[in-house]
Formats: structure tokens, C-alpha cells, sequence
């Protein structure tokens, strides 16, 4: 029994960035109608907002992943669009 739950432990810990990883890609592949300040702005935020999920949580998976979208989204809304 301790075998099978050590590989779903490694299991988890070696998906899990790759998750997070494949998560930002695929938000950030929606931000291709975004002027550049603004997709850096977003990308910056997530990286922000998903190291200080890691941090707060441990590590946790869900916490990581919210901090990312929660950074993101106020990366891009603090952006000013100097289009208008």
C-alpha cells in the first residue's frame, strides 16, 4: 500500500508544474488581441499572483493555479488603455 501511495505522491509532484505550466500557456493564448503593455502587464500578474500562491499555500496545486488567474486578471485590469 505505501508503494503505490509514494508513486502517486511522485506522480503528483512531477504533473503538477507541468499543469500549472500548460494552464498559464493556454490563458495566456487567449491574449492575442491585447496591445503588448497589456499582455505583459497579465503575464507578469500571473507569475506574481502564482508564486505567492505557492508560497501561502505550500505548494498546493488548486491555491497555485488560483493566485495565477487572480494575478492575471489584475495585471490586465490595472492596465490603462491609452487607446481610448
Amino acid at each position: 500500500m505505501k508503494t503505490k501511495q509514494r508513486w502517486i505522491s511522485h506522480l503528483s509532484r512531477s504533473v503538477g508544474p507541468i499543469l500549472v505550466g500548460a494552464a498559464l500557456v493556454g490563458t495566456l493564448a487567449g491574449c492575442g488581441g491585447m496591445t503588448q503593455r497589456e499582455s505583459r502587464n497579465t503575464a507578469v500578474g500571473a507569475g506574481v499572483g502564482a508564486l505567492g500562491g505557492a508560497l501561502i499555500s505550500g505548494g498546493d496545486l488548486g491555491t497555485t493555479v488560483g493566485g495565477a488567474v487572480v494575478g492575471g486578471v489584475i495585471g490586465n485590469v490595472i492596465t490603462d488603455d491609452r487607446r481610448r
